[in-house]
């Protein structure tokens, strides 16, 4: 038996990092693993933070010891974090590396837990280049990937990334486990209703935050296409803007698609996941940029099929024309697949294939990687 640290975002703060970090520790007690979770006290300062809320409105998770203490901004913090992880002696600290403006605090903690000669430092990287690029971020990130002994990556792009940084230490890769922690689906109308949309007419999901490089401009610019004016269709956009609404909201008028859009300008809670996936005939993540998703693992859960363009890891998980339909990064492209999904009626067949597809997504396939890194 092991004794593991993740450190990374978890309740009471929100999002996917922090429902990922609490099932990974979930997975590993399941094997017989001591797991505990170090978050933070300041993840980030106000101002940086793009949404309405950095905490959750569920409730904690059961049976997870989950140590809030990490301040991003407060080098002296890191220093005493970091000494008093290295006396606890974990066998295994896992880092969850996803933005360059934490590498100084995990750069740093890591270097003081190395100093115990015991505990081996994996990091899970989900972004190495980041989606929107600063100046700083490759050196900032050298800094924290300079201490780590094992990298385990969730999609094959990341892994290049590393590979093509000249990293010496032993690279895995494995798919993002499937999202299976938000409950049973229910019937595709019941979940309309709750939603107050219309039961007669076919729904597109776009889940989670927006921000530029998840796209949503070039859907809405697909919803104007001329193959998509007779339709009963519309696309639900359930997720907070991460940054101005106004050009979305602009583009919406200017397009007229008012009628067109169920805006849900909100941060989703865990216990109104199943409803809005349940109602969705199938998700659309029309990405500019992309490493990972757990939009993906989600639908994969609810045996969603996914409409999804060709960047980064989205198309290693979403086979073509088994589970969904990859296309190019445009609206006339996303036009094309969204028009040839109801067209050729994939929705059944698509189904019934993401329920086979998706037992590859496990996470013990994760966790055992991550020891095997660390053995």
């Amino acid at each position: 038996m092991a004794k593991i640290l993740i450190v990374g975002p978890a309740h009471p703060l929100r999002g996917g990092l922090a429902t990922f970090n609490e099932r990974l520790a979930l997975s590993f007690k399941e094997q017989g693993h001591e797991c505990d979770i170090l978050s933070f006290s300041l993840q980030y300062p106000s101002i940086l933070f793009p949404g309405k809320s950095q905490f959750s409105v569920d409730a904690a998770p059961q049976n997870i010891k989950i140590f809030s203490n990490i301040n991003s901004i407060n080098p002296i913090n890191w220093l005493l974090v970091g000494n008093k992880i290295a006396k606890a002696k974990y066998d295994i600290v896992i880092f969850r590396y996803w933005l360059s403006f934490m590498a100084p605090a995990f750069g740093t903690i890591a270097r003081r837990i190395k100093t115990n000669g015991h505990s081996c430092i994996i990091a899970i990287t989900d972004n190495l280049i980041p989606h929107e690029k600063r100046f700083f971020d490759n050196s900032l990130t050298r800094y924290f990937i300079n201490t780590c002994d094992g990298f385990l990556t969730m999609s094959e792009a990341v892994k290049q990334q590393l590979i093509s940084w000249n990293v010496k230490k032993p690279i895995m890769y494995t798919p993002h486990p499937m999202y299976d922690m938000f409950g049973a689906g229910i019937e595709k109308n019941e979940a309309k209703i709750k939603l107050g949309l219309e039961t007669n007419c076919n729904y597109l999901l776009f889940f989670g935050f927006i921000r530029r490089y998840k796209g949503l401009h070039l859907l809405l610019d697909a919803l104007h296409d001329e193959r998509m004016r007779n339709r009963n269709l519309k696309v639900i956009i359930a997720g907070e803007f991460y940054e101005d609404a106004k050009p979305y909201l602009n583009q919406i008028a200017q397009l007229n698609l008012q009628d067109r859009v169920e805006l849900r300008n909100e941060f989703i809670p865990n216990s109104e996941v199943a409803t809005y996936f349940s109602a969705a005939d199938a998700v659309i993540q029309p990405y500019t940029d992309a490493t990972q998703s757990g939009v993906t693992q989600i639908a994969y859960y609810y045996n969603k099929p996914m409409i999804v363009t060709n960047v980064g890891g989205l198309a290693e998980l979403v086979p073509h024309e088994k589970v969904g339909l990859v296309c190019d990064v445009n609206a006339t492209s996303i036009a094309s697949a969204i028009a040839r999904f109801f067209d050729e009626k994939m929705e059944v067949t698509m189904q019934i294939n993401a329920a086979i597809e998706k037992q590859k997504f496990t996470w013990s396939t994760l966790t055992n990687c991550i020891l095997k890194l660390a053995d």
